[in-house]
């Protein structure tokens, strides 16, 4: 039997484009394959289980790859409103957290759920514990090859994914070695989104700590990005939001620092003139109460440390010069990057296949007609909060409606 439409990966992407397609084009004959016993595995677990289903700031500047231009075209044309439309069509209503969209069930299992059930409702036919092995050309058509079954189909949609969560969430990075072996052009991959592995001198003494604090990403002087938030100290390294944001641009870099400002909101000069007043208030304060009531007390006994001083010692024995250093240290928290926590604790995989293959406008290989890549398996990644699900109902859309273009043009002919 022949299809019209092999989709091969049952994550975000692969599910968007199966409901999509039966929507738009009822009469196609559309297969879904996906490797896991069941679908969307991945997706049921984003947002800490709730599901961060866009952002209401889709802007260039929050994705990244060797030609982030690529996303632009789908993005804009299936935009929020379409994207907050298909939703409300099968059954899944957004509200809003800030900028931030969410199912209004707050379960990401339930938008799962909700895919998978428009998907079988429109007449998709999915198919589980079916890893793909081989795609080869026959007789002008696609044929799929997983273990000792074979698909055939006029379109084949490549929305497999790649490493992060691991095998366990059906991301093992073997669609793309496939389609490398092939002769696709692809863009090393990287971990993105995850903890950053910092040498363990401070960190461990501030295991559990969580700062609001501005975080830089440092190669030597050079900043190569910078974001504001809740920073939480681990023995392997730093985490939280800001961390997750700069962990995509480390990448694999070398001589990587994190430095955290962790009184942002006072310039050098400014928060030299509070602590030398503090001290002179404080007087008979010990070096290790001198920060209680300001910053954490280990935290504070961590920089009074690191600045060289006596814990026992009071604050009247401070000179200026101790103060400039603590002052420094409080600016200019530096942590040297030594890796991060691997693709298993990543949210997205940066690098994948080289869009400069694909069309934007389609999402079709430009060498191979009727083959398309969608989602993550492309290089591209977005930042931390709703941007990656976004690329993949985007591009998902973008393909699918070509395929129907395509399919209704070969009809009228």
């Amino acid at each position: 039997m022949r299809d019209d439409v092999i989709i091969i990966g049952g994550g975000a992407a692969g599910l968007c484009a199966a409901v999509t397609l039966k929507k738009a084009a009822p009469d196609l004959k559309v297969r879904l394959l996906e490797s896991l016993p069941r679908v969307g595995k991945k997706l049921a677990a984003t947002g800490n289980g709730r599901c961060n289903i866009t952002n209401k700031n889709i802007t260039a500047e929050r994705y990244h790859g060797l030609h982030p231009e690529f996303c632009l075209y789908a993005l804009q044309k299936y935009d929020n409103k379409c994207c907050e439309d298909f939703f409300n069509s099968i059954g899944v209503p957004f509200v809003y957290e800030g900028d931030k969209a969410y199912p209004a069930s707050l379960q990401a299992a339930s938008v799962v759920d909700c895919l998978r059930f428009a998907a079988e409702e429109y007449g998709a036919t999915i198919c589980t514990e079916t890893k793909v092995t081989n795609i080869q050309v026959s007789g002008g058509a696609y044929k799929v090859i997983a273990g000792n079954m074979s698909f055939l189909a006029d379109n084949i949609v490549i929305a497999a994914g790649l490493l992060s969560g691991g095998e366990k969430l059906g991301n093992d990075g073997s669609m793309l070695a496939l389609l490398k072996k092939a002769g696709f052009k692809t863009v090393e991959t990287h971990p993105a989104i995850v903890q950053l592995k910092t040498k363990p001198d401070n960190v461990r003494q501030l295991k559990g700590i969580k700062v609001n604090a501005s975080a830089a990403l440092k190669q030597g002087k050079r900043v190569l990005k910078s974001e504001y938030g809740e920073v939480l100290f681990c023995d392997y390294g730093l985490s939280g939001p800001p961390i997750l944001q700069l962990s995509g641009a480390a990448g694999g870099e070398k001589n990587i620092t994190v430095s955290l400002d962790l009184v942002s909101d006072k310039d050098f000069n400014t928060l030299f003139e509070v602590l030398l007043n503090r001290a002179k208030r404080l007087k008979n304060r010990t070096l290790d109460e001198f920060f209680t009531g300001m910053l954490n007390k280990r935290l504070g006994q961590v920089i009074i440390k690191s600045a060289g001083l006596r814990l026992n010692d009071k604050a009247e024995s401070l000179k200026k010069a101790d103060i400039l250093k603590i002052t420094a240290l409080l600016k200019d928290m530096s942590f040297e990057v030594t890796g991060n926590t691997g693709y298993i604790n990543s949210q997205v995989t940066g690098g994948g296949l080289d869009t400069s293959g694909f069309d934007c406008n389609t999402m079709m290989s430009r060498e191979y007609k009727g083959l398309y890549a969608i989602g993550e398996i492309l290089d591209i990644d977005g930042d931390c909060g709703g941007f990656n699900l976004k690329w993949a109902w985007s591009s998902a859309m973008c393909a699918a409606f070509d395929i129907v273009k395509r399919s209704n043009n070969a009809f009228n002919k």
